[in-house]
């Protein structure tokens, strides 16, 4: 599956961005789907996760009760809310599948539990 995710830019503190990552190629509904983040120097964590039905979600600490991850199986494209934004969301950030149907498991969270990857996209949040 080919992943194109967009939506990041620069962003005072507290505000607000919407993350979009398109998929095609395959059954999008068939895949778990991820939001990882990368910020410099740093490792690739995990951020949010949500089942192949948008049935279950899973997110890290750091973001619980601020971010929200949803799908929309129609439009094939899987999204971030991201509010109250604080500078150290800064990152680079990436939405990744694996493959789970049948199962609607929402257990993964280790980069390398994950099979596609998109290209990232860029949040900056200024202080």
């Amino acid at each position: 599956v080919q992943l194109q995710a967009c939506g990041g830019g620069l962003v005072q503190a507290g505000g607000s961005l919407r993350l979009s990552c398109a998929a095609s190629g395959r059954t999008f509904s068939n895949y778990a789907m991820g939001w990882f983040r990368q910020a410099p120097g740093k490792e690739r964590e995990f951020v949010a996760g949500i089942s192949r039905s948008g049935g279950s979600t899973n997110y890290a600490d750091s973001v619980k009760a601020r971010f929200t991850i949803s799908r929309d199986n129609a439009k094939n494209t899987v999204y971030l809310q991201m509010n109250s934004l604080k500078p150290e969301d800064t990152a680079v950030y990436y939405c990744a599948a694996v493959f789970t149907f049948p199962s609607d498991s929402n257990r993964f969270r280790a980069p390398n539990e994950y099979t596609w990857w998109g290209q990232g996209t860029l949040v900056t949040v200024s202080s």
